[in-house]
């Protein structure tokens, strides 16, 4: 028997339930997961909102990310055997006791880091690495802007652009995730209820700009989040609201800067595949050396996933929430 969280309607977290479904079973190039632990992602909070657009053929649970033991191969893999200890990068269908996910989405957990640990790790280092290194060109030497310190992108975002010689500057809602990013490797962290974040940037950088922003917010930072590149600078959004706004395309032009809008679930396998590989090449290694970490801010057990969401809707979190489906502290 296997179980997994489901809703029947958007709602508050309320919605969530623990119900037993069908097993899951691999096609060709797939193998299948027990699932250990799974990360909280907000993609999760707005689909169970009705918010956020699924993938046709995402499995119907919640969960972007997992960390557990392969049970299943499918007759076409050659990377993967039953047994092996992995993480992976989903679909959707991570908020169950098991998920088939290509064989190409899959990751080795790195040395000394837990199954609790290891759920935390594909959906962001995957999101970091394809739009700060692969699309913003993010290199050491480069002053990067990162929203969001607090959560669990940003937590990854400012240790890993620290972690290639980039000099962060990142933003928080509160001194305490304020100093949770210096903590992390930001050099300048800027508290954007107290303080405007452009004129903090610009003074950062002697009014030079940034070379890139990792935004979250969307279309109520868009305007400002020009103003603090630099010449040749690249903005990635990644998330928030997404509402018309006007842009300065002069300016935009007169910086020589660019833009672009990602979702990362939406990609053809094919661009996940080569994202992956990529982070087990330049991500994974950062773990044993101690340069990157997660940052576990709460563990919740699986079927209180309601609790989860709260959590992270509270906004008081600094770092990941993850769901435990018995993966235990050391995996």
């Amino acid at each position: 028997m296997t179980s997994a969280i489901l809703f029947d309607h958007p709602g508050s977290p309320e919605v969530l339930h623990w119900r037993t479904v069908d097993p899951v079973h691999a096609r060709p190039h797939e193998v299948v997961i027990a699932v250990a632990a799974a990360g909280v992602n907000n993609a999760d909070l707005l689909q169970r909102r009705g918010l956020y657009p699924v993938p046709a053929w995402a499995p119907r649970p919640l969960g972007l990310e997992c960390s557990g033991t392969i049970v299943e191969v499918g007759s076409a893999v050659t990377s993967w055997s039953p047994g092996d200890r992995v993480c992976a990068l989903l679909d959707g269908g991570g908020y169950a006791d098991q998920v088939a996910v290509p064989e190409t989405q899959v990751m080795p957990i790195p040395a000394g880091i837990s199954m609790i640990e290891a759920a935390g790790i594909p959906e962001v280092a995957a999101t970091v690495y394809s739009n700060l290194a692969m699309i913003a060109g993010l290199t050491a030497g480069h002053t990067v802007l990162i929203h969001g310190a607090g959560g669990g992108i940003g937590t990854f975002a400012i240790q890993w652009a620290s972690a290639i010689g980039a000099r962060v500057i990142t933003t928080a809602g509160s001194d305490d995730k304020a100093r949770a990013g210096l903590d992390l490797g930001a050099q300048t962290a800027i508290n954007y209820r107290t303080e405007d974040f452009v004129a903090a940037t610009r003074q950062a950088t002697d009014g030079r700009g940034v070379d890139a922003i990792l935004d979250v917010v969307g279309s109520p930072y868009l305007p400002r989040n020009v103003e603090c590149l630099a010449p040749d600078g690249h903005l990635v959004v990644i998330g928030g609201t997404t509402d018309p706004v006007l842009l300065d395309l002069g300016l935009l032009m007169s910086k020589r800067a660019s833009i672009s809008a990602t979702m990362l679930r939406a990609r053809p396998i094919e661009q996940k595949a080569d994202i992956i590989a990529a982070v087990v090449r330049d991500v994974l290694p950062l773990f044993a050396t101690g340069a990157v970490r997660v940052v576990v801010d709460t563990v919740v057990p699986m079927a209180e996933a309601a609790r989860a969401h709260e959590l992270v809707e509270s906004k008081q979190t600094v770092g990941k929430v993850i769901l435990d489906n018995g993966g235990g502290a050391s995996g």
